[in-house]
């Protein structure tokens, strides 16, 4: 009996020891067990802001969900411009149940923003130049809905600036766009609105796809324009490779709306910083998805078109001393900057 009570008494007392154990290498459950987020990234085509941004959506996810303890499991697709395609894409995300959306550029936003309405899918956009116009939002400070982002709004005036200041004589402006991009819309509006004040004559060309913007590009360059204009405008951009060249060698400046452009060969890029537009974006995800924020209530976010991005290989081919329109541009922007063309921003580093 004795045998048998210290038998009994040396069993408990291993099985205490290895409960200890056990539970002191065991995690806490919302360590070992954190939860995962479905985020479904669309975007609209392959150019180097788009990317870009969304780029630095998925590293800032990344860090958020290391910093929190969650997983953000990021289903990223691109429609390449092709309304079906994109409306599959969406469709798509609806069936694995994301838990949000983000749209990058307005076309994708609209979409989603449209396949949402009978939904508790929150969107949230980026690079979206006027919510406000295309009626996603009601307002920037109050959304009023599912869908709330990032605007990367342009300062027309400023750019046009910008031409004048470095040519006063500037006499004929070329510009160029596609009249169904909606972000196109508004910034063509104001710089005729600009140039009619000043006098100033403008020639429009518009495109669809990169081989019209080439021949397009010819046309101009034959119109003997003193300089062109583009707003962040998603098909210029993916066709800026195809033509930079064209009004190199022609002596034209082309200014437009993006740091993007003067990457793949533009004279001048001036805008948003779209690697922080990216974070930011991300960080309104991540608020809402974490902390419970509503889209209709969490305000549109803007940023500051002060930086004006100058590619020196094209300043030398248009005989201008890069010193000479920093000093002319510093007064006129918060940041003047320098880069050189590549197809996109990984090769610079």
């Amino acid at each position: 009996m004795k045998n048998t009570l210290k038998r009994i008494i040396s069993l408990v007392a291993v099985m205490t020891v290895l409960l200890t154990l056990a539970a002191c290498g065991a995690k806490p459950a919302a360590e070992s067990d954190g939860k995962t987020f479905k985020v479904g990234i669309c975007n609209y085509v392959d150019d180097a802001s788009l990317n870009q941004i969304v780029e630095n959506i998925t590293n800032q996810l990344k860090a958020i969900g290391e910093a929190q303890g969650v997983t953000f499991d990021i289903k990223y697709d691109n429609c390449n411009a092709d309304a079906t395609v994109m409306n599959q894409i969406i469709s798509n995300f609806i069936v694995d149940k994301v838990d949000l959306m983000v749209g990058v550029a307005t076309p994708v936003a609209m979409a989603m923003q449209a396949a949402t309405e009978d939904s508790d899918i929150p969107v949230v956009f980026a690079a979206v130049s006027d919510p406000v116009g295309v009626q996603l939002v009601d307002s920037l400070e109050a959304p009023g809905a599912n869908i709330t982002g990032t605007s990367d709004y342009l300062d027309t005036d400023a750019i046009l600036d910008l031409i004048f200041a470095a040519d006063p004589d500037a006499d004929t402006i070329g510009l160029l766009y596609d009249q169904g991009q909606d972000s196109s819309t508004t910034p063509i509006k104001n710089a005729k609105t600009y140039l009619d004040k000043k006098g100033v004559k403008y020639i429009e060309r518009t495109g669809s796809n990169t081989e019209e913007m080439m021949m397009i590009a010819d046309k101009l360059v034959e119109d003997k324009v003193d300089a062109v204009f583009t707003p962040t405008d998603n098909t210029v951009m993916t066709a800026e490779l195809s033509i930079y060249e064209k009004f190199a060698k022609a002596g034209i400046p082309h200014y437009a709306g993006a740091d993007s452009f003067a990457l793949n060969g533009a004279f001048l890029g001036y805008g948003v910083d779209y690697a922080n537009l990216g974070v930011e974006t991300a960080d309104m995800i991540a608020d809402i998805l974490l902390n419970g924020a509503s889209p209709a209530t969490l305000a549109v976010k803007t940023f500051d078109n002060g930086t004006a991005t100058v590619n020196t290989e094209i300043c030398q081919q248009l005989g201008l001393d890069f010193d000479t329109i920093q000093n002319t541009f510093a007064p006129l922007c918060t940041k003047v900057q320098s880069i050189v063309t590549a197809n996109s921003f990984d090769e610079l580093n």
